[in-house]
């Protein structure tokens, strides 16, 4: 049957540029779609919602919740269950401030703003430019390397990185990844060791950095060890940086199909917050997440047997027609627009408060310059990868 392939069709990089209609294809089959590798598909909001609440689902690698498995690398606290998950997220979010304020983040909005005119200015008197080599990819990537401590001159070495690392993350139908996996293994030492590294540089010698505070943790029984101080920074880089170049490269490409949004954001800047919000609903940057059912679990009427992959198709959900009115409509003013751009859940991501700033901070000082903007390619070229979607390159023609 076509339903049992939808992953496998959503997986394809053809439908890169455009998944929405196997979306909609996706929720019309049904809230629970089995897939021909035994894996189960679900796209509709208000099961996307329910399961992302529910603590029989485990976040957690197969090889993690599956006894026999030899596997024993500690995944990110991203995919991690409670009360791991929960001990390491709170130790990893005391350097962003006080509990329920912005802090350091908030702190950053004027080198934010300072680094985006940089780029900019960078621009002048150009006839072409690429959004996302130009303004998306290196906003992003300097924030959090500074945010971190990391020295201007190693900045370069995190893109490769990076790359690496987020292709070998993809969700996809079962298949040969062990050249995949064995990169984005080996980058995720030398970038773990580095920051590591950088980090003992610091012991007893705090610089004022997130980087520097996680070392010097002055309650031993709170510190970090060695591994999760690898893997919580090199988290803290993936999810602070690679979501956040889609979601500035997938809004500008949004307004320049969509004019009169852009005509209407340049004369009411004021908009922008609610604009990201919708830009998160309507192109976010994660498309879909992975979750392992701890029991056998029902979900509208059908029952989904322990320790099977449960891919929650996120864009899919937010995208809804049963949650949200005309959803396929992009509309900066939509209201109660309670998206899966940023998950929800125990693990909604704690970086959302950076990504929105730089998201508005981005945007705003673009939206001059976009009036005499073009596309010089449209579709543009996108990512391999299908779980965090968004172009590699968005030429622009002025």
């Amino acid at each position: 049957m076509a339903s049992e392939t939808l992953l496998a069709r959503i997986s394809d990089y053809a439908n890169r540029p455009n998944p929405y209609p196997l979306y909609a294809e996706l929720r019309e089959a049904g809230p629970v779609v089995r897939q021909a590798d035994g894996s189960c598909l679900i796209g509709t909001y208000h099961e996307i919602a329910a399961l992302l609440h529910d603590p029989r689902m485990s976040a957690e690698p197969r090889s993690r919740t599956d006894s026999s498995s030899e596997e024993t690398r500690r995944p990110p606290f991203l995919r991690i269950d409670d009360p791991e998950h929960h001990r390491l997220r709170t130790l990893t979010m005391r350097p962003f401030g006080p509990p329920h304020t912005p802090g350091r983040v908030d702190a950053m909005r004027g080198e934010i703003a300072q680094i985006t005119g940089e780029l900019i200015e960078a621009l002048r008197d150009r006839e072409q430019f690429d959004v996302v080599d130009d303004v998306a990819y290196p906003l992003p990537i300097t924030v959090i390397c500074r945010l971190m401590g990391v020295p201007r001159e190693d900045e370069a070495l995190f893109q490769g990185w990076t790359d690496v690392i987020v292709a070998s993350a993809d969700i996809g139908p079962e298949e040969d990844t062990t050249e995949r996996d064995k990169a984005g293994l080996q980058a995720r030492q030398e970038m773990g060791g580095y920051l590591v590294n950088l980090a003992e540089q610091r012991r007893g010698s705090p610089t004022g950095d997130m980087l520097s505070d996680l070392i010097n943790e002055p309650d031993p029984a709170l510190r970090l060890t060695v591994e999760e101080l690898a893997e919580t920074t090199i988290l803290l880089f993936i999810a602070g940086h690679e979501t956040t170049v889609n979601l500035i490269t997938n809004g500008v490409l949004t307004l320049l199909r969509r004019p009169d949004e852009l005509d209407r954001l340049r004369r009411e800047p004021d908009l922008l917050p609610r604009a990201v919000e919708e830009l998160l609903r309507y192109e976010p940057p994660v498309h879909m997440r992975e979750r392992i059912p701890l029991a056998d679990i029902d979900v509208a009427g059908t029952t989904i047997p322990k320790g099977t992959s449960v891919i929650l198709a996120l864009a899919s959900g937010s995208r809804d027609p049963k949650r949200f009115h005309e959803p396929d409509l992009f509309d900066p003013t939509r209201p109660d627009n309670e998206h899966f751009g940023f998950g929800s859940g125990i693990h909604l991501c704690y970086g959302a408060p950076l990504a929105r700033i730089e998201a508005e901070t981005a945007l705003g000082a673009l939206l001059p310059h976009l009036g005499a903007a073009r596309l010089v390619q449209d579709p543009p070229p996108y990512r391999q990868n299908a779980m965090l979607r968004g172009p590699r390159h968005l030429p622009l023609q002025l």
